[in-house]
This record gives structure tokens, C-alpha cells and sequence, in this order.
């Protein structure tokens, strides 16, 4: 049996609190959320900027601030809610496996989150993730995926892998040459069967791979989005068949190309006229 979800009211408008999207949903509209992941964490309590006319959490005022103007004009309010062990205590303990006395202890960061990991990421401890067998650190400061124990490898720059980001996942998806331990494309121009020497590898986006990293780096609050993602320190990148990329619909693309290509040169060759070898009639 489906239980009820908690409820809470923000600028009348009613939102149900869902523990396994960690969201709250608008109640009429269960599919305008505002995560958790968007909002500041203070120990004693979620805040964020909400914007009154769109219904929508503001995350960018969230993080810095509202000026004067936007007090001004009343679109924008700050909006305090409960922690969710407050909010949802059954659904706490369901989803995390812990007891209300847990509950009346502790802070939802200090059950939610892994806290060991958290201080030995504090203390400097780079996240890592396996590619292919092969160890990478995940070094933001440095921009990139960075190998361990290969000092020839110049590992994998997320700025030479943007264009591999797929949004909706949160997730790269790459040509790798494990031999190298690099980021290597094929060419994609004439290639006509797929890459033997290359795989295709998927990992999380930077934001996921280090959220303290990413916190650390765009200013924000070190804990932030903590609560909702959780934190790991290792990661293991999923090999995924070339038959499941891009590249299968360009290779058939390509080599429909060359076909065209050949059939037209084909076409375009001067007929050659054919020579007469009979011999003349002696007279």
C-alpha cells in the first residue's frame, strides 16, 4: 500500500515531500519539483530563494544571496523548511536503515552522508575512478582525469570532452585507448568499421565524481548537494559496446557515402570506343 507523503505549505501553494526523488513536489503538478540537491543545507534546516510567480526554486540566489531589488519587488522570498528527518522520520529510517533514536541524534547530513569519505576527502584524498583496469584520479584543479602511475599519459581533460556530455544522464561517454590510457578519437570522417585498438567508456560528470571538489571550486558551500547525491571516493567506469554509440549509425553513414561516391565515378568515366581488329580484304 502506497503511504501518504508528508506535506508542507510554501506561498500557499502545497508540496509533498518525496524521500526517494528527494524533492518536494507540487501537489496539483507532481512533476514541478524543487530537489534538495538545489537547496543550502544549515545544519538545523533547508533554506533557498523561492520565486513566487514561476513557483520555482532560484539556485543561482540560493547560493549568493538577494539584493535589495528583488526584496523590492516581492518575486523572490527566502523559504526555511525543516530537515528531512523532521519532515519524513519513517521514510528516514526505511531508506537509510536507522532508528529514531538515530533521528533525534543526529543531523540528516550526519546520517546521509558517508562520513568517513567526507573527512578524508576533507583531509586532501582525491576521489578515483578505474577505467578499463587502469586507475585515474578525479583532479578538478587540474581540469582532468588524471592516470596514476603513468607519467607519459596526459590522462583525459574534461574540456577535450565536452562534446561527449550527455546532459539528461549526467554522464561522458568516450573513446578510450587503454594501451595509452587517453582520450583518443577515430576518424570520424572515413571510418568505416569500428575502432579495434579503441573501447567506449561512460563515466559521471566531474560535478558527481568530486561534488566537494566542484563545491570548492565554484564557491559554494562544501556540503552542498551532499545530502541528496551522497559521497563516494572510488568509481569504476561502465565499457560500453560500440554498437550502443553514435558511432554505429556513422560508420553506416559513411560507408553509404563512399558508396555514393564510387557509383558516381563510375557513372562520370568516359566510355572507351572499341577498337576494330578485323583485318582488311586482300584484293
Amino acid at each position: 500500500m502506497k503511504r501518504e507523503l508528508p506535506e508542507i505549505k510554501i506561498e500557499g501553494t502545497q508540496y509533498e515531500f518525496d524521500i526517494n526523488q528527494m524533492a518536494l513536489l507540487e501537489k496539483e503538478r507532481p512533476e514541478w519539483r524543487l530537489l534538495l540537491e538545489d537547496m543550502k543545507d544549515c545544519g538545523t534546516h533547508y533554506e533557498f530563494v523561492y520565486n513566487r510567480n514561476s513557483k520555482r526554486l532560484d539556485e543561482t540566489k540560493t547560493s549568493y544571496g538577494i539584493n535589495a531589488s528583488d526584496i523590492a519587488n516581492e518575486i523572490f522570498t527566502t523559504v526555511k523548511i525543516p530537515q528531512i528527518s523532521k519532515m519524513d522520520p519513517l521514510g528516514m529510517c526505511k531508506k537509510y536503515n536507522c532508528s529514531l533514536d538515530d533521528i533525534r541524534q543526529k543531523t540528516d547530513f550526519e546520517i546521509m552522508v558517508d562520513q568517513k569519505a567526507f573527512d578524508l576527502r576533507i583531509k586532501g584524498l582525491l576521489p578515483t575512478i578505474e577505467i578499463a583496469g587502469h586507475t585515474f584520479y578525479v583532479d578538478l584543479r587540474m581540469d582532468k582525469l588524471r592516470p596514476k602511475d603513468d607519467f607519459l599519459s596526459q590522462g583525459i581533460a574534461f574540456s577535450d570532452i565536452e562534446s561527449y556530455y550527455d546532459g539528461d544522464k549526467r554522464t561522458y561517454t568516450i573513446p578510450y585507448n587503454p594501451k595509452t590510457h587517453q582520450f583518443q578519437e577515430p576518424d570520424y570522417l572515413t571510418i568505416a568499421g569500428f575502432p579495434k585498438d579503441l573501447i567506449a567508456v561512460e563515466f559521471p560528470s566531474e560535478r558527481l565524481l568530486d561534488r566537494i571538489g566542484w563545491n570548492l571550486r565554484y564557491g559554494l558551500d562544501i556540503k552542498h548537494g551532499l545530502v541528496k547525491q551522497g559521497l563516494k571516493l572510488q568509481f569504476i567506469a561502465k565499457n560500453v559496446p560500440w554498437k550502443e554509440t553514435f558511432l554505429l549509425n556513422l560508420i553506416k553513414s559513411n560507408l553509404q557515402a563512399e558508396k555514393m561516391i564510387k557509383k558516381t565515378t563510375e557513372k562520370q568515366q568516359p566510355i572507351q570506343p572499341k577498337q576494330n581488329n578485323q583485318k582488311g580484304r586482300k584484293m
